[in-house]
């Protein structure tokens, strides 16, 4: 039976019974407001409201961050040239191979669920994706293929997407610092993890064309995953279509509140504390409403997964490890060669029994 209460007695809202897909109000999701971390007014009590969104839900939709709207407005206009260029010019910016997280993917070349080791049909999102390069240390001996060279198409405002990069890079930086302190650990103690961060902007666009309505059984925009790295910074379109899974096989949708971002955890952050911070499963489902109408829908997902070379193991005082240790770079390339390689993964049990267990993808 499915319990309507949380592991601290908190009452569940919005969830149905028997698995059934169900409408999530906002307040699931819960709106922080780093301000008072920001300013050094009240820094305890953003941690405190951090750890209890990680600890029970995995996401948290997070006002007081910084980035300016004419960022957000520079982001969402570049997003648009983008995808609005003829699929010639798209495919142009494709990468060499699917190892390299970098350029344009097409619609129905990714299956995120594969990342988890469970079978799907294609994904229905494009992408495009850039991030930090090796060329950006040039110190530094980094992997080209995990630092690979940016894909720039032409006839898009690059300093659009470079800007909001740089702002959301810095956010991320910031959450870290929040999640040290909701661990009582000292504020700097994952710097030393993020001195070359394999960082990654990816804009999806969920749009089906109008003559290619039928779906497969099971398909979605972008399948069940959990995201791979440390935390994720997601600005989307306020309309239907991201859902969470909760603890107790339920799908909430989730829409963000005006003026926030929201924010997810990774697997490395999950590893880091031995589950007691929850890499949250996710999908996004078609962009067809109730009555088969088509819509659009857009997001931008920042993903900071730390250095190539970091080892993530348990911390210290969470009890027995239950993975194994693992640098970011062969965890990254396990979970890549699943979505992108199309290769189902084997070394996702855990993430994956979550997903199995529910019967539902």
């Amino acid at each position: 039976m499915i319990s309507d209460t949380y592991r601290d007695g908190r009452q569940r809202k919005g969830i149905r019974r028997e698995h059934a897909i169900s409408t999530a109000r906002i307040s699931d999701v819960p709106v922080i407001d780093i301000t008072p971390f920001r300013t050094g007014t009240d820094p305890a009590s953003v941690a405190a409201a951090v750890d209890r969104a990680a600890t029970h839900v995995g996401f948290m939709q997070i006002v007081g961050h910084g980035i300016p709207t004419s960022a957000t407005a520079a982001l969402s206009e570049a997003m648009d040239a983008f995808f609005g260029l003829p699929l010639e010019e798209k495919l142009a910016t494709r990468p060499s191979s699917s190892s390299i997280n970098r350029g344009y993917s097409a619609r129905k070349t990714e299956r995120l669920s594969h990342s988890l080791g469970v079978y799907s049909p294609d994904d229905l999102f494009e992408a495009f994706n850039f991030g930090s390069q090796a060329a950006d240390y040039p110190m530094l001996d980094l992997p080209t293929e995990l630092y690979a060279a940016n894909l720039w198409p032409g006839g898009v405002p690059v300093p659009g997407l470079t800007e909001w990069f740089t702002h959301a890079g810095s956010l991320a930086r910031t959450m870290t610092e929040i999640f040290a302190l909701a661990l009582d650990l000292p504020r700097d103690y994952f710097r030393a993890y993020q001195h070359h961060s394999i960082d990654v902007l990816r804009l999806n666009n969920y749009q089906v064309p109008p003559d290619d309505t039928v779906l497969e059984p099971g398909q979605v925009g972008m399948g069940a995953h959990t995201d791979f790295g440390i935390v994720t910074i997601l600005w989307a379109d306020a309309v239907r279509g991201l859902q969470i899974l909760d603890d107790e096989g339920a799908w909430h949708d989730v829409v963000p509140a005006e003026g926030a971002l929201l924010i997810n955890l990774g697997d490395l952050l999950a590893r880091w504390t031995n589950d007691r911070w929850i890499s949250t499963m996710h999908r996004v489902l078609a962009p067809v409403d109730d009555d088969g109408r088509l819509y659009r829908r857009r997001s931008a997902a920042y993903f900071h997964d730390g250095d190539h070379d970091a080892v993530i193991r348990a911390l210290p005082g969470t009890g027995e490890a239950r993975y194994e240790p693992t640098t970011v770079a062969e965890h990254l390339a396990q979970k890549l060669a699943g979505s992108r390689g199309l290769r189902l993964n084997t070394s996702a049990e855990r993430e994956a029994s979550r997903l199995l267990g529910t019967g539902r993808q």
